[in-house]
């Protein structure tokens, strides 16, 4: 009789464990195999951003600040980027159940598709 009951709270455990919605926060530095000019890093990245509806604002040379917003919910981010490397970090959002290196797994699809969307921008790019 005891077996079952284990099972049964097992079986719960990794049930609530599969529907946790946050996961770590992920941060991005990716480095690039060519080179490219600061011109098509920024294009890429603001064109990549605007595709995935990001707001993006040029801040000084290497850096773009990017914000979204979905239904409620909003992230920011900072890019900073050079001739082969570009990194995505996280400085704030709302609604997103941000703790301590925990956010929504949403902002992580969010960063992962605007990177996929860059090294796409970046590759398809005639004169790296």
């Amino acid at each position: 009789m005891k077996k079952p009951r284990l099972f049964a709270m097992l079986l719960c455990a990794f049930a609530l464990a599969g529907c946790a919605r946050t996961e770590p926060v992920k941060n991005i530095d990716q480095t690039l195999n060519s080179h490219y000019s600061d011109n098509q890093l920024q294009t890429a990245i603001l064109e990549a951003g605007r595709a995935r509806h990001w707001v993006m604002q040029p801040q000084q040379p290497g850096v773009i600040t990017g914000k979204i917003t979905q239904r409620d919910h909003s992230a920011e981010i900072r890019i900073t980027y050079g001739a082969n490397h570009y990194a995505i970090h996280y400085v704030g959002s709302n609604n997103l159940m941000a703790g301590p290196g925990e956010i929504h797994k949403s902002y992580n699809r969010w960063v992962n598709n605007l990177d996929k969307d860059i090294q796409f921008r970046l590759a398809s790019s005639t004169t790296p």
